[in-house]
């Protein structure tokens, strides 16, 4: 593809009006002959294979998504034509045109990406064929293997052949049994116990390995691994909130005793600079933009119910706070979206319509106390926009944790409050990883392994991630 895009580049080159317009004419003695021009070519296809190769892009895996693929591709292409430039700038020699060079990157950037779609493509037919799936086995069951399990059966490259589990009370047979007479789908299997995992193994031809089960003592664990060292098998595991938050550590000598220092976040110095400036650009862009949106949205509720346009107080006429870094109270701006005066009613008449009972969080099914608008509002989260003045006076960030009111923070467990160490955000991690559909515990997880590991890029895709599932909830 590389060469490809060097021949026909030198092919356009050599069109004197190939951009309307422009008229770039043809020297022929800015050109090296075709076969000295072919030669360089070779080389220089050879340095971009050698830095795809360094970059991983040869990868049989065929789960990753595409768009990633060409992110991939892109930069290699961008850092294959900086090194020739460079190249060239050292010698102070260009043998050829400068405009050729920048059409053989384009071009090499559309031809790799084609045929990276094209070996995509035979992927996808085989796949549909059954040929080349990667057999999964889970070790452990409940709600996280049925999650995980449900999102793999989505997935075209993988099949899921069941779970495995010591403290499973049912045999293979009884649990069978037991869905066939319920009509429940038998799309996870019980397979047996840990011990007869190379049984397992050898049946169905296991690739991949994933262990849900947080629980299994060290020597279950250590044997598991080494299991799966020995056989070549991919190994994953869903790490427990300790696990997440050992993720961010440093190591330090003191009085020649290694001693390991566990960060509660990455967030610190220079990290937290970058992220109130890119909160304080996002928020002002984001008023100035959405500014027509403000000003339609108060017509709107002014004209379908009473009351204020803002959510600004209690039943009790006090101020409507929110729990923000380090447990401290922030005044919380968000458009109103119920009726004035029953927000008290999810802890009365509406208790019943509770469906987080095991939750500090409050969800009220077809909670009626949300007007007209405020469905509209809610669906679209157009509600929660007015908090972009939260973060411009620095109480909340564009992405992080969920804010939380004070009576349900006073629920917390200790493990819970390690959310409070960030600021909370406009949206997070578990916004865009199931919305309200997450119990508390797997949000918790979730909002503990953004803090550990984040990053300036991560809250970038957390915010497009936001919008797609947003346009994708709307459309719904």
């Amino acid at each position: 593809m590389t060469l490809l895009a060097f021949l026909l580049a030198y092919r356009i080159r050599s069109i004197s009006g190939f951009i309307p317009g422009i008229n770039l004419p043809f020297d022929v003695g800015s050109f090296p002959p075709l076969d000295e021009y072919i030669r360089f070519s070779i080389v220089a296809a050879i340095c971009l294979v050698a830095i795809s190769a360094l970059r991983r892009m040869y990868s049989l895996k065929s789960t990753f998504r595409f768009s990633r693929e060409f992110k991939q591709i892109f930069i290699a292409t961008s850092m294959w034509l900086l090194a020739i430039i460079a190249y060239f700038f050292l010698i102070r020699t260009f043998p050829f045109s400068r405009l050729a060079l920048i059409y053989t990157w384009f071009l090499a950037i559309v031809f790799i990406s084609a045929g990276r779609l094209l070996i995509r493509l035979f992927q996808y037919f085989t796949l549909q064929a059954g040929i080349g799936k990667k057999p999964v086995l889970f070790v452990g069951h409940g709600a996280i293997t049925q999650r995980l399990a449900a999102e793999f059966s989505k997935n075209i490259s993988y099949q899921v052949v069941g779970f495995i589990d010591n403290t499973f009370k049912e045999s293979p047979k009884e649990h069978y049994e037991k869905n066939r007479k319920n009509k429940k789908p038998q799309n996870l299997p019980y397979l047996g116990k840990l011990d007869q995992i190379e049984k397992i193994l050898n049946k169905y031809h296991i690739e991949e390995i994933i262990q849900t089960k947080t629980d299994l003592d060290h020597q279950e664990a250590a044997d598991l691994l080494a299991f799966c060292r020995e056989h070549h098998l991919t190994f994953n595991f869903v790490p427990d909130l300790l696990e997440i938050q050992q993720a961010n550590i440093e190591t330090e000598t003191w009085a020649d005793i290694p001693v390991i220092k566990l960060k509660p976040t990455r967030l610190d110095g220079w990290g937290k600079v970058c992220k109130r400036v890119f909160d304080l650009a996002g928020a002002g862009i984001g008023i100035i933009i959405l500014s027509p949106v403000f000003l339609i949205t108060a017509i709107a509720i002014k004209l379908d119910s009473k009351g204020t346009i803002l959510f600004k107080y209690l039943d009790d006429g006090t101020r409507a706070k929110r729990v923000g870094e380090h447990g401290k109270l922030f005044n919380f701006y968000k458009f109103r979206s119920m009726h004035p005066n029953t927000h008290n009613l999810r802890y009365t008449e509406l208790a019943s319509k509770n469906v987080r009972d095991d939750s500090p969080l409050a969800k009220i099914k077809d909670d009626p106390r949300v007007t007209r608008v405020g469905k509209f509002l809610r669906k679209t989260s157009i509600d929660e926009l007015p908090q972009l003045f939260n973060v411009l006076k620095g109480e909340m960030s564009l992405v992080g944790p969920r804010p939380h009111l004070p009576e349900e923070v006073a629920q917390y467990q200790k493990h819970h409050k390690f959310v409070l160490a960030i600021k909370p955000g406009i949206t997070g991690l578990a916004q865009t990883s199931g919305r309200s559909d997450l119990n508390f515990e797997e949000e918790v997880r979730l909002d503990t392994y953004y803090i550990e590991h984040w990053s300036l890029w991560l809250d970038i895709v957390i915010i497009f991630k936001t919008i797609g599932v947003l346009f994708k909830d709307y459309q719904e």
